[in-house]
């Protein structure tokens, strides 16, 4: 999924934070025409005085922010209208820290502004603000205004209206459903002092001290206390993310399955990274959901265990060795194979031609070893110096580690990072042409992409086909609280290519040899129900095998709130006809604050 490193806010300071429960009588200089926060916030997502000048605008600031490039206040109007889609709260744009405190009751003259955050390309809403701000202290002191309930009662079931076809989709200009939308519902509190209470944590904190919870904890809830996203269709609207205006160093290390206790209060702000986000001035107090990291069984000896791991952009210089071992003997217990995906090469991010990763994979051995496992061998293909996306200068690439007390690696001369492997047929059975060998890696598909390794390896006599991937990101999607709706998943594109070359290099190997043992797997950063893996799967030639499992259990990533499989392993007719495969998606990482991987591992144990 995208990286929130390289545009990221500067981390959290402190702030002057405090809250109190009560309204409080505005007085300010008479006007014709006063303008308030309701009438600059309007009934759509664009304000009807954006990009005019107001004056006198009246309200209590319910919360500062101090830290970052968007430094302000929050006001709020504690008189509010009739009209429940007219927020009553708006964000005050300084630049500079805010010269004013919480309770004060102010006016503020400025302009109106939509700031769209990470820019319009993102396809994000905007945050409505008063920018250019001129403010007048009235008194100091005031209670701010009650905080308005958030809970499963008050959000609606349904997510978003559909955008208007005549405005390429943007759900903008549409008049807010608040009582019908749940996108429309958090829109119209948009600035306003909100309070969630004894919410249930979905996604795990962030490096970047930030948490999501569930106001409706039955919504679609997963085994272990998460939320799942099993369609299109599923966006899960009790989702909210926490920030907060304190320290960081006070921001609690919540795991999934946790539960901020009491209340959570402060304005609603809406940002790049997640949409709608409660930025607390009090944070409720973290309790404990006890959640373990999982073990799966161990391999008989007729069985094959074949796992696929994404390992986050590892390379020598990181820390995480020991615990990757750790995880691969302990929790993996040792798969007989395992794919690995984002292995960098030897000197990691450096970007100097550098594109072996001999140190950086034997590394990783020598910790399995020293966890107790097996001393693994290991296959892999260098790529083209810059050739194959991810972090720049890091060459990431798949790599086969297998255990040659259990199973063998067949070697066949030819394969390299340009080559195309292909199929051949020798005494009636399927055969690479080269092995280890690259599927199609001149294909425009795979441009700035890794490129499939394909490897054949022998169990117990039998031959099994591994195709190891890792198909291209969703960076550039639209975020689920787009403007847009339904949101355009631009990555697609080049997905279903890539999944189409996959596909035909297994129906390739199939139409050689029928039974033969097929196994594509990986990072796809797709769903199981997407496109991408239908594509994958073709007529029959490939089954995604987390579908075995019950649908509360089918999740190998969390991603604001939603538990999603990205990590999938496939297996061909022979394999699933076997009525003896055994699926498991290892939550190792996902759902911890402290994970050394965003994804967790994948293993599938059939007999060949």
């Amino acid at each position: 999924m995208p990286s929130k490193s390289s545009s990221r806010l500067a981390a959290l300071t402190v702030a002057a934070v405090c809250s109190a429960v009560s309204t409080v009588v505005l007085t300010s200089p008479a006007h014709a025409d006063v303008v308030r926060i309701h009438d600059i916030q309007g009934t759509t997502r664009i304000s009807p005085l954006a990009g005019q000048k107001v004056t006198d605008v009246a309200g209590v600031v319910t919360a500062l922010r101090t830290y970052g490039s968007s430094k302000g206040f929050w006001l709020q109007d504690p008189n509010a209208d009739d009209n429940p889609a007219t927020s009553e709260g708006v964000f005050v744009f300084t630049s500079s820290a805010p010269k004013v405190a919480v309770g004060d009751s102010v006016t503020v003259t400025g302009t109106v502004s939509e700031y769209v955050p990470g820019g319009v390309s993102t396809g994000n809403q905007s945050l409505t603000e008063i920018t250019k701000p001129t403010v007048t202290v009235l008194s100091s002191g005031n209670a701010v205004p009650a905080a308005t309930v958030v809970d499963a009662h008050s959000v609606p079931a349904a997510y978003t209206p559909a955008g208007d076809t005549a405005a390429a989709g943007s759900i903008n200009a549409l008049t807010l459903e608040p009582t019908k939308y749940a996108l429309d519902y958090y829109e119209s509190l948009e600035g306003m002092n909100v309070q969630v209470a004894d919410a249930r944590v979905v996604t795990a904190t962030d490096p970047y001290s930030e948490v999501w919870v569930t106001v409706k904890p039955h919504e679609n809830r997963t085994r272990r206390g998460g939320t799942l996203y099993g369609s299109y269709d599923s966006q899960n609207t009790g989702r909210l993310q926490i920030q907060s205006l304190g320290s960081t160093a006070d921001f609690p290390k919540a795991n999934v399955g946790d539960t901020l206790t009491g209340a959570t209060t402060g304005p609603l702000d809406y940002n790049q990274f997640g949409g709608y986000t409660l930025v607390a001035s009090e944070l409720g107090t973290l309790k404990s959901g006890g959640l373990q990291r999982e073990t799966t069984q161990k391999q008989s000896r007729g069985e094959l265990a074949v796992a696929t791991y994404n390992v986050e952009n590892l390379d020598p210089s990181d820390a995480t060795f020991a615990s990757h071992a750790a995880a691969i003997v302990n929790n993996l217990q040792s798969p007989d194979i395992v794919s690995l995906e984002e292995i960098q090469d030897n000197n990691g991010a450096t970007d100097d031609g550098t594109v072996a990763a001999d140190v950086t994979v034997n590394k990783l051995i020598d910790a399995i070893v020293a966890a107790g496992g097996p001393k693994y061998d290991w296959r892999s293909i260098d790529p083209v110096n810059d050739q194959d996306g991810g972090e720049p200068g890091g060459n990431i690439r798949q790599v086969f580690l297998f255990n040659p007390e259990r199973v063998s690696f067949t070697d066949r001369a030819g394969g390299d990072s340009t080559t195309a492997v292909g199929v051949t047929k020798v005494h009636g059975k399927a055969q690479l042409t080269a092995s280890p060998g690259r599927i199609a890696p001149a294909d425009t598909a795979w441009k700035s992409s890794r490129k499939p390794l394909a490897g054949e390896f022998v169990f117990r006599g039998r031959t099994v086909f591994v195709i190891a991937n890792h198909l291209n990101s969703k960076g550039g999607d639209q975020g689920l609280t787009s403007q847009y709706q339904p949101v355009v998943r631009s990555s697609e594109v080049q997905r279903h290519a890539q999944a189409t070359l996959v596909n035909a290099f297994v129906k390739s190997v199939l139409d050689v040899q029928k039974n033969a043992d097929v196994i594509a797997l990986g990072d796809m950063n797709d769903f199981e129900f997407s496109d991408t893996a239908k594509i994958l799967e073709g007529d029959g030639e490939l089954w995604s095998a987390i579908k075995s499992l019950p649908k509360s259990e089918r999740y190998t990533y969390d991603y604001q709130g939603n538990q999603q499989v990205l990590d999938q392993i496939l297996v061909s007719p022979s394999i699933r006809r076997g009525c003896d495969l055994d699926y498991d998606s290892v939550h190792v990482n996902s759902e911890f604050n402290d994970q050394i991987s965003d994804h967790d591992p994948q293993v599938l144990r059939f007999k060949p």
